[in-house]
């Protein structure tokens, strides 16, 4: 994997209007790899954010920031963080099975992948969205000995499978604990460095083509000579142009 440049980024970026989120997630990947969007789809979620939170560390730094309500008086909480403290192992085999054996049920599974993902995205329940999840990525599952198909385990033995993927493939399930200042209420947030770094990316474009248009204006310069200076570069003359 290598690092995009500001152009490259602004690229994809370009490519990728009204597109879903995982399909915009493995569009991405795929021009920092060179690996097709389908080939990056059988990873999985861990290893796929994995490689997020490097591709972003490369593109924007280390150290992120964001705003969110305290659930206790609503209390807008800055959040930052860097990104090694949400690094997790990502190592479990994409593909390779687990298990889980609890109240005379034995469940053999996988781990989720982006075509799994891409497989449930129009399911807007989350039961549902679970459900759907479940029957793909169980592998076999019995009871005392009799097989059971996925959809009729029982809610504890769902529970169980689900907190069985999550110790399997901690990066996919990254949650930060928050505590607010003022009420004392403490909270957990999932941080899902996909949505995250699409985000931002849609942020800085917008920004980015701002700082051309004014650029192109002031100067006559064309789009690839202001892409290919450096950010401080690109500043310096916007300070001029606004002085």
């Amino acid at each position: 994997m290598r690092a995009l440049s500001g152009g490259e980024l602004l690229a994809a970026w370009d490519r990728e209007p009204g597109r879903r989120l995982v399909e915009r997630t493995l569009a991405l990947l795929s021009a920092a790899c060179d690996e097709s969007a389908d080939a990056l789809a059988g990873l999985t979620i861990g290893q796929r954010d994995a490689r997020l939170l490097t591709l972003r560390e490369w593109a924007f730094g280390p150290r992120v920031s964001g705003i969110l309500a305290c659930a206790g008086c609503g209390l807008r909480l800055e959040l930052t963080f860097d990104l090694t403290e949400v690094r997790a192992d990502a190592s479990w085999p994409a593909g390779d099975a687990a298990s889980v054996a609890r109240d005379d049920y034995e469940v053999e599974f996988r781990l989720p992948d982006s075509s799994d993902l891409l497989a449930a995205v129009d399911e807007s329940d989350p039961g549902r969205l679970r459900a759907r999840l479940l029957e793909r990525c169980v592998v076999a599952a019995r009871h005392r000995g009799e097989p059971v198909p996925a959809d009729r385990l029982p809610p504890e033995i769902v529970d169980a499978v689900a907190g069985g993927m999550a110790c399997a493939d901690p990066q996919a399930d990254v949650e930060l604990a928050v505590s607010c200042a003022s009420c004392g209420h403490d909270q957990r947030v999932v941080f899902d460095i996909a949505s995250f770094f699409l985000g931002e990316i849609d942020t800085w474009a917008s920004r980015l083509l701002r700082e051309v248009h004014t650029l192109a204006s002031a100067y006559g310069w064309a789009e690839r000579d202001i892409l290919a200076l450096s950010p401080r570069r690109r500043q310096g003359y916007l300070d001029l142009v606004n002085a």
